[in-house]
């Protein structure tokens, strides 16, 4: 558990990097719903739905390299990123099946996050 304590850092890193990317949605929304689900939109209340979620996904991101770099804050990042990673993939899996071949590399790579995180969580409680 040792090992998982002292290299969880840089999965929290690598995976914010790649989470926090999804700031370009607030950009250019349109690319970002795309390139995420495969999907379009047509008007303006989608384009401020997917900025906003884009905001929140790259936030999100913001937190896990903040969570990385500061020790004192990394088990509250975590926690709080899986979480959010967890309601994702529980609601594409629920309601999104369609874009499950399109969305599949994030929904892996965030199950790898949330198991990661739950391993994480459970090695500081071993410790203490």
């Amino acid at each position: 558990m040792n090992v998982v304590l002292r290299h969880f850092k840089w999965l929290m890193l690598v995976s914010g990097v790649l989470t926090a990317s999804m700031f370009y949605g607030l950009f250019a929304p349109q690319a970002a719903l795309e390139s995420m689900f495969g999907a379009t939109f047509a008007g303006p209340l989608e384009s401020l739905v997917i900025r906003s979620w884009s905001a929140l996904v790259g936030l999100m991101g913001v937190m896990l390299i903040y969570g990385a770099l500061s020790e004192k804050h990394r088990a509250f990042c975590a926690a709080l990123a899986a979480s959010s990673k967890a309601i994702f993939v529980t609601l594409v899996l629920v309601y999104g099946q369609a874009f499950l071949n399109k969305a599949a590399a994030a929904i892996i790579m965030d199950i790898v996050v949330i198991s990661a995180t739950l391993l994480f969580l459970l090695a500081l409680r071993i410790k203490r």
